[in-house]
């Protein structure tokens, strides 16, 4: 038996369940000499602003347990760069083309749509809310929820696409996000963003980071993910995309039982590119064992009968 490991999110149809997760897969094009690309159904790309952004100074990246904190600072080249010098190869390597959006106000993400809307290869938009709003003093666009609906709303207009916001983990009701941006023309959701962390040279007394604060990404932060995706897949109708320290099909799969219909991986495909095939395996024994004829059907099926519903 080859169980069915393809799925769909939203009319979108990806060959496999795995997903390059945006700022670990640079443009798409990087890793084609060391990554087999038929592991992957989709590729986000790294963010993309209207206009380059040099991102933040070095050091950039600090390696912590089982983990990483990064503080690049979403340095790109640009959405209309992007078009025309990286998309034209992206397109030839098969997995889907998802472009992750960036902006500073809501404009900026309305054009940003509506500049990716008819560019051939282009599948989908995921939006990054963990923008700052510097028309509202700087406050994270995903840390609001009527915000975050805003944002959601601007992108739904201005494209035909597939919109996928990326949720922050950094609010106190993640369900409530994820509500109000299903109801403002949400498609699906992808999560977690990276959690906001530090780190101290003790001897130095400096943050290790230029930017002092950065963003934790790895499998110190998997059991949070976890637990925000079943957060999230029990308050919304729309697929759920999940994401957070994936480094074996056993930590894909406990997103998918949780209710993930497809995941992202990240930070450990900086450590270990066979990632990719490896994991694509151990799903796919997964289902021969279970005698599963589709990895789809694995989506939400935690059995949490007798469980507290809240608390710990």
């Amino acid at each position: 038996m080859h169980p069915d490991l393809s799925v769909e999110i939203s009319g979108l149809s990806l060959t496999t369940p795995l997903i390059a997760a945006s700022g670990t897969f640079g443009y798409g094009t990087e890793y084609r000499d060391v990554v087999d690309y038929s592991a992957l159904g989709a590729i986000v790309v790294k963010g993309l602003y209207l206009n380059p952004r040099p991102g933040c100074p070095p050091p950039r990246i600090w390696e912590t347990p089982s983990g990483m904190l990064n503080a690049i600072g979403l340095q790109e080249i640009g959405v209309r760069r992007f078009i025309e010098e990286k998309l034209p190869e992206l397109r030839g390597l098969g997995p889907a083309i998802l472009v992750n959006i960036c902006g500073s106000t809501l404009e900026e993400y309305g054009e940003l749509a509506r500049i990716l809307n008819d560019v051939e290869g282009v599948s989908g938009i995921e939006i990054n809310i963990s923008c700052p709003n510097v028309k509202e003093g700087g406050i994270l666009f995903g840390c609001d929820p009527d915000l975050a609906a805003r944002v959601t709303e601007i992108v739904r207009a201005g494209t035909r696409l597939p919109v996928i916001p990326k949720l922050s983990p950094n609010v106190t009701d993640i369900a409530a996000v994820a509500r109000r941006v299903e109801s403002a023309g949400a498609d699906a959701l992808s999560l977690i963003n990276t959690i906001p962390a530090m780190a101290i040279d003790v001897e130095t007394r400096r943050p290790r980071l230029a930017n002092v604060v950065g963003g934790l990404s790895g499998p110190a932060i998997r059991p949070i993910a976890v637990r925000l995706v079943y957060q999230t897949a029990q308050a919304v109708k729309i697929p759920v995309i999940g994401m957070g320290g994936i480094a074996t099909a056993a930590d894909a799969l406990e997103f998918i039982i949780a209710g993930a219909r497809a995941v992202q991986i990240g930070t450990m495909n900086f450590v270990d590119p066979s990632v990719w095939s490896r994991t694509l395996a151990g799903l796919e024994d997964y289902c021969r064992r279970h005698r599963l004829s589709s990895i789809s059907e694995l989506t939400g099926t935690l059995r949490a009968e007798g469980a507290m519903p809240s608390g710990w």
